[in-house]
C-alpha cells in the first residue's frame, strides 16, 4: 500500500530501521545576481517577515525574488544619485576645482539615496 507521499511521486531512503523521505528544494531556473541590497532585504525578511521568507525559500523562488529586489534597488539608487547631484550642481567641474567639497557632497547624496532605497524597497 502506497502512502500519499509516494502517490505524489515521493520516494524514501532506508536509514537503519527508518524510512526517511527524499526531500529537496526546487531548482532555480536562472543564474541570479545577489548583491548588497538583496542581502540586506534577505536579512530583513528572515528577521521580520519569516513566513514570506520561508514561502519563497521552499518554493525555489527566493534567489530570483532577491535578484529582482537587487535590480530595483540599484536602479533607484543610481537614479537618485544622478538626480540629486544634478539638483545640487555637483558636477565634474566641481570635482576638478574643489575635490574635497565634491567628495563631501557626493557622500551626502549617496547617504540620502541609500536611506530612500532602504525605506522604499529594502525594508518594505
Amino acid at each position: 500500500m502506497k502512502t500519499i507521499f509516494e502517490n505524489n511521486g515521493g520516494t524514501y531512503t532506508q536509514v537503519g530501521a527508518y524510512l526517511l523521505p527524499n526531500l529537496s528544494l526546487p531548482v532555480e531556473e536562472k543564474e541570479t545576481n545577489i548583491g548588497v541590497w538583496a542581502m540586506r532585504h534577505k536579512r530583513y525578511l528572515k528577521q521580520n517577515r519569516k513566513v514570506h521568507y520561508y514561502n519563497l525559500l521552499t518554493s525555489g523562488k527566493l534567489d530570483s525574488y532577491l535578484a529582482d529586489i537587487e535590480e530595483q534597488a540599484q536602479n533607484l539608487f543610481s537614479r537618485l544619485v544622478k538626480g540629486l547631484a544634478e539638483e545640487e550642481n555637483v558636477t565634474e567641474e566641481l570635482k576638478v576645482t574643489d575635490m574635497m567639497l565634491w567628495v563631501q557632497k557626493m557622500n551626502n547624496i549617496s547617504n540620502r539615496a541609500t536611506e530612500i532605497v532602504n525605506e522604499q524597497i529594502i525594508f518594505n
